[in-house]
């Protein structure tokens, strides 16, 4: 039952599924077009000492990760140290700044502060979330998504109402709190998800339980200690890597793959798994062969592709923490440009991650290493002058929040990262680099399918199908397309016997 797989890229995601794909007994080698694994949670060391985590930051449902790492024997305490961040982060807003604080109690506290009587409210919210996320990340992701009917089960289906799925995030948020402040803290987490509120399910509020109360973390060495210790456990399973070695197309033969093509030559192989961008894969196979058209992209909701700044200053910031979000401005504006205008906000949110404070290996001694974030909209330009623009402006509320002034003349690193270098690095449809908003019509069955429905031996996996975006969904979705393959690998041995 050994079958040789090809797994086209080391993103998380395919990490994942080269992991659990070497773990049942098979070949597999993973087919990267970078210099290294990661995909977008890359590591960046510069000449002069500096260390970014190129995307991820936010260490956050700590129990997934937890939960890959025991399916291979280990813990997560045998690759890195976990450190609970306290504050996990503060809000910079119109009506006052929220610093969120790691204990449950205190952030109860923080509600009845700023708006009396809704410390209860905050516990009937997050009880309800805690029993979204435990239905959710316990059963909902998990499942390949093929049909409706595999959520017809006794417990989701006597959870439905619970589960909230037909109403929206904001619509359930105003219920709970009436305070601008407490709004915005509340409506924060679905960002990532790559919508508005309004088009969120409210679901998603076990995003706020997976958050603030199992807490904000920070793995020391940075982010990319993850990814260091998927590649060693995939490693030790047997499973080769090649990096620097893009697929240029996927060989089908009547119903099946028989070959990927490699620097021109053609490799035989038994199934591939596809961690690459959705609408990527498709493109390297014949039209015939492809499960969605060019309009079935165009009619999608992406979620938001960003401008970063990696920078290095040569002195400490006071007055910063290691998250810090600037949502001076209003939020439905943001996300009009995002969704509606499809260009540059005027008065743009970011966030600010600064791991110095807690991890002071991240930059030379006595230095600050400052990541800047900026959502935008998919498929714009983003030429070298804008992305200038936007850093003055965004540099300008760091002095103003921080009373740092002229906080240019002291970089001595500055390295940009947008939409076209998405498409360049990641083959990113549109520059898209959180995947498909996790609209209702886009969530479970409406995402793209797991499986190609033409070629009964390619999957995919990663941030554009099931579960979604984020690097907790993205481990699960490795686990997901390889337990799909097992099937296949088992249903053809049961067929020859």
């Amino acid at each position: 039952m050994r079958r040789k797989v090809a797994i086209i890229g080391a993103g998380i995601s395919g990490l994942s599924a080269a992991a659990y794909t070497a773990k049942a007994g098979n070949e597999v080698h993973v087919y990267e077009k970078n210099s290294t694994p990661g995909g977008r949670a890359r590591q960046l060391k510069t000449a002069n000492g500096y260390i970014f985590d190129m995307g991820p930051s936010w260490y956050w449902m700590p129990d997934v990760i937890d939960r890959f790492f025991k399916d291979f024997g280990y813990r997560t305490s045998d690759f890195y140290e976990l450190i609970p961040l306290d504050p996990q982060f503060e809000i910079i807003g119109k009506e006052g700044n929220l610093s969120i604080p790691a204990s449950y109690e205190e952030l109860r506290g923080l509600f009845d502060r700023v708006e009396p009587g809704s410390g209860k409210r905050l516990d009937k919210f997050m009880e309800s979330a805690r029993f979204k996320y435990e239905v959710g990340m316990g059963q909902f992701v998990h499942k390949p998504c093929h049909s409706w009917w595999e959520f017809v089960t006794p417990k989701i289906a006597s959870s439905a109402i619970r589960l909230d799925l037909l109403s929206n995030f904001r619509t359930y948020v105003k219920k709970h709190f009436g305070h601008p402040s407490l709004r915005t803290l509340m409506e924060f987490p679905v960002i990532f998800l790559g919508a508005s509120p309004e088009q969120v399910p409210a679901l998603y509020s076990l995003m706020n339980y997976g958050g603030y109360v199992l807490g904000t973390h920070y793995p020391m060495g940075g982010f990319y200690r993850l990814v260091q210790a998927m590649w060693r456990i995939a490693e030790e399973l047997g499973v080769q890597f090649h990096f620097d070695q893009p697929v240029e197309r996927i060989i089908a033969s009547g119903s099946r793959i028989s070959a990927i093509q490699v620097n021109g030559d053609p490799i035989a192989v038994d199934a591939v798994i596809a961690s690459s961008d959705y609408h990527h894969t498709e493109s390297l196979l014949d039209p015939s062969k492809r499960n969605y058209s060019e309009d079935y992209w165009r009619s999608r909701t992406f979620a938001p592709s960003c401008l970063i700044y990696y920078l290095g200053f040569t002195e400490k910031i006071p007055r910063l923490q290691h998250h810090s979000l600037f949502f001076e401005h209003d939020l439905d504006d943001h996300i009009d440009a995002i969704y509606k205008r499809k260009r540059w906000p005027e008065k743009p949110l970011f966030y600010a991650c600064c791991p110095s404070k807690t991890d002071p290996g991240v930059a030379p001694d006595g230095h600050e290493n400052l990541f800047l974030l900026m959502p935008l909209a998919t498929g714009i330009e983003d030429d070298k002058r804008t992305r200038g623009e936007y850093l003055v402006a965004m540099i300008d509320r760091l002095e103003k929040h921080t009373g740092v002034s002229d906080l240019r003349s002291r970089l001595d690193y500055l390295q940009s990262y947008c939409v076209s270098d998405f498409v360049r690095d990641y083959n990113a449809y549109e520059g898209n680099a959180y995947g498909l908003a996790n609209t209702l019509s886009q969530t479970a069955v409406g995402k793209p399918s797991v499986r190609n429905r033409q070629l009964a031996n390619l999957f995919y996996t990663g941030q554009l199908t099931v579960p979604g975006p984020g690097v907790p969904p993205s481990i699960i979705s490795g686990k997901i397309a390889a337990g799909e393959l097992d099937k296949l690998i088992k249903e053809a041995y049961e067929t020859a016997v």
